[in-house]
Formats: structure tokens, C-alpha cells, sequence
């Protein structure tokens, strides 16, 4: 060796000082697993990438480009995005969705954004799943039956929510001036928003006599109905709210209203950091198979570390810039980076924390298929355990721990 020694080169390697240039770094605080993971642990030559690249979109993804040291093993990929679905575009609007088929790890949900025009329908339509819908912008006219025979007409607006059950009948109709947009979550991740029962399908593929039979009417009545389904089309804008709900009065209206304003709820949890808006069965009793948050972090702050007991979380992130750390057993972690559009999801039971990554506000949507939320929160769960026995398990001096939140504060300060 010309410039050092064999000797010199094993001392600089103890002290740390050519650590970052050495495959073989020994695991420490946040650089834990061995074999050593992460570009902290390689030379620059032996991270950089000289074949066929995208600059463009490697630079959406600089968590997979150059992840954590802290992340290990396989895990399912866990980012899609509504910006690389196919838009379905017809007169009165569009839609693009992410189902199963185009998101494995989504087995509990669907979902499906969705534009109309003002005056645009989306024509009278069934699932055999349920249908929640958060409303991103605009106004919407809803129509609705449920099985008694209950009709309902309400207008909804950004921040409220709406919730058919499976096989309840109903409609959607963008309102002026600028009609309006939203989000649609079906409770079975291989729910098709392309493949549902339309009324126009199921008339034009009936006898026209069964239908004289049917409705009690000539057969000539259906001479001019479409004979291929409508789906999304350009109709006139409705008329006054009132009008249409009084002439549906007689049926009466369902028990439990269908419609919900997430927008104007009390935060469960706010601070400097952020806030959390929620809605389940406890508040909006209709909503029998999905329960919601809105989460607010502020730039620099994180949604705290926790998981979900009871059920999958599915995320739209709907503004802003942020980074998600997933943790399952194995052990495995990985990183993931969202921009608005894009989808996460995050399987019952892993541990996953959400940090704000850009300069404005990060909104997301977290959909769980359950009829109530549950949380639990790490800090929680340490703060409440006996200080010596978590003392043993961390090295952690018990007076250190008492200072760990125990009031599950949902978000905290850069």
C-alpha cells in the first residue's frame, strides 16, 4: 500500500472516519441491520446508476432511489397514483380509478376520482359494493333509495361525504358554475367503477313487451330509450334543491342521513402540528363499512408513529409533498414519497409515521374499511407501560421516558 498503511487503514476504520466508504460499517443508531443497507454504507461508485434512466420520474421517487439505512427486506409495494390511471372521458365528465387489478396490495378497497360538469350525470346506477365519497371541489346533486322505499335529494359540497350501501340505487349530477370533483372509495378493492348496473343498460337489453308489462305502459313508450348505456353524459342542470325534494317528499326520508360535512367537524386531535378530522359509524351513522380521516401536517411535522388494529388504511393525498416509513414484521421497513394524486396503503397492524416533506401544508385522506377507527399510538403504549420494563427493553433512562407524550397527540413539532 503506497499511501497508508494496512495499520493506518484499520485505525481510521475504527474511529468511523472512512465508515461511509466502507461496505462493511458496523450497525449503530439508525443504521441498524446487517448486511448494512443504505448509500450510507457504499462507496459513490458502487451507488451510482450508469444505465438507461428517467430523470424525470426517478425524481419523483428519491426515497427509492436512495432509501434510508433504516430500511429492510421486501415489503408489497405500497404507492400507486390516480396520475398514471387511465382517464375514461365523456361529455358530462371523466373518471380514472385504481382498483386490485392495478394496486395488489389494495384488497379492502377501491377507489375511483371522478369529475362532472355542471349538468353533468352520472347516470342512475347500482354496485355490489357500498360507495363512500369525500367531495374535493364543486357542488353535487345526489340522488338516493334505500330498500324501504326512502328516497333522498341533498347537494353536497367540498369536505362533505356521502355513503351508499351495496345495491342501494342512486345518481350524481355536477352542479353550476364549475360542477365538481371527488373521490369515490367502494368497499372491496376489486370494485370496478366501469362495471356497474346502469338502468340504461338493463332497459335496452329487456323485451320492449316486458317492459310495456312492467311499467304499465305501451311498449312505444321505450322506442326512443338508448341502446347503449350512458354512464357519464351531459344533462341540464337541475333546478332548486327544494323543488326536487318535494317532489320525492311522500316517500319519506331514510332513517339515517347519507350525506355527512367532514369539512365542519371538530379536530380530534390539533395542535401546531396539523390537525385530525374524523368520521366513522359513531358520527355518520349511515357509514356502516367505512370509517375516515382528513390529516393536516404541518411542513416539517410528522404524523406520529402508530397502526391501525382493525383494519387496512388506504391514503389519497390530496395536497402537498410528504414521505411514508412503513414498518411489518420480518423485520421489514420501507420508504415511499407521495405527491398529490398518488395513493398509500398500509396493511392492518404495521406501524407506518407520515412526515411533511415540502413547504406547504400535506393533506390526506385515510380510508379504513370498518365501521369504527381505531389507533394506537407507540408513545402511548410506551408512556403507560412501567418505566423499568420499558427502561430494560431501550436503555432508556426512566426519567427520560416520563417525558415521552401519553395523551396520543396524533401530530408532532419538527
Amino acid at each position: 500500500m503506497d499511501a497508508f498503511s494496512r495499520r493506518s487503514l484499520l485505525a481510521l476504520a475504527a474511529t468511523g472516519s472512512i465508515a461511509a466508504a466502507t461496505p462493511g460499517r458496523a450497525a449503530g443508531f439508525g443504521n441498524p441491520d446487517r448486511p448494512p443497507q443504505g448509500a450510507i454504507n457504499a462507496s459513490p461508485e458502487a451507488v451510482r446508476d450508469p444505465g438507461p434512466q428517467s430523470p424525470p420520474l426517478a425524481g419523483q421517487f428519491p426515497s427509492a432511489q436512495n432509501p434510508p439505512a433504516t430500511d429492510v427486506g421486501d415489503m408489497q409495494t405500497f404507492w400507486s397514483s390516480f396520475n398514471t390511471a387511465h382517464r375514461r372521458i365523456q361529455a358530462g365528465g371523466w373518471a380514472r380509478q385504481v382498483t386490485q387489478a392495478d394496486f395488489p396490495i389494495s384488497t379492502a378497497v377501491s377507489g375511483v376520482n371522478m369529475r362532472l360538469d355542471a349538468g353533468g350525470v352520472r347516470e342512475m346506477h347500482w354496485h355490489l359494493a357500498a360507495e363512500w365519497a369525500y367531495m374535493t371541489n364543486g357542488r353535487c346533486r345526489i340522488t338516493y333509495l334505500d330498500a324501504e322505499g326512502h328516497a333522498s335529494v341533498q347537494d353536497v359540497a367540498k369536505g362533505d361525504l356521502w355513503y351508499f350501501p351495496a345495491g342501494m340505487p342512486h345518481s350524481l349530477q355536477g352542479l353550476g358554475p364549475e360542477g365538481c370533483e371527488f373521490l369515490i372509495v367502494f368497499d372491496d378493492g376489486s370494485q370496478s367503477e366501469f362495471g356497474t348496473l346502469l338502468v340504461t343498460d338493463w332497459l335496452a337489453h329487456t323485451p320492449p313487451e316486458d317492459l310495456a308489462l312492467n311499467f304499465g305502459v305501451p311498449a312505444d313508450t321505450f322506442r326512443s330509450i338508448p341502446l347503449d348505456d350512458l354512464w357519464i353524459f351531459q344533462g341540464r342542470e337541475p333546478g332548486p334543491l327544494a323543488e326536487d325534494q318535494a317532489r320525492i317528499a311522500a316517500a319519506g326520508a331514510p332513517a339515517e342521513p347519507v350525506t355527512f360535512s367532514l369539512a365542519t367537524t371538530t379536530p380530534v386531535r390539533e395542535n401546531r402540528s396539523g390537525r385530525l378530522q374524523m368520521a366513522d359509524s359513531r358520527t355518520f351513522k349511515a357509514s356502516k363499512t367505512i370509517a375516515a380521516a382528513i390529516e393536516v401536517i404541518r411542513p416539517g411535522a410528522m404524523r406520529e408513529m402508530h397502526w391501525h388494529p382493525n383494519a387496512d388504511e388506504w391514503q389519497y393525498y390530496i395536497q402537498g409533498e410528504g414521505r411514508m416509513t412503513v414498518f411489518g414484521a420480518g423485520p421489514r421497513a420501507q420508504t415511499a414519497d407521495f405527491r398529490a394524486g398518488d395513493l398509500g396503503y398500509v396493511k392492518k397492524s404495521n406501524g407506518h409515521y407520515v412526515k411533511n416533506t415540502g413547504t406547504t401544508d400535506l393533506i390526506f385522506l385515510a380510508v379504513f374499511r370498518t365501521a369504527e377507527y381505531q389507533e394506537i399510538s407507540l408513545s402511548d403504549w410506551l408512556a403507560r407501560t412501567p418505566p423499568a420494563l420499558v427502561a430494560q427493553h431501550l436503555n432508556i433512562d426512566p426519567a427520560v421516558l416520563a417525558r415521552f407524550p401519553h395523551n396520543r397527540p396524533g401530530l408532532v413539532p419538527a
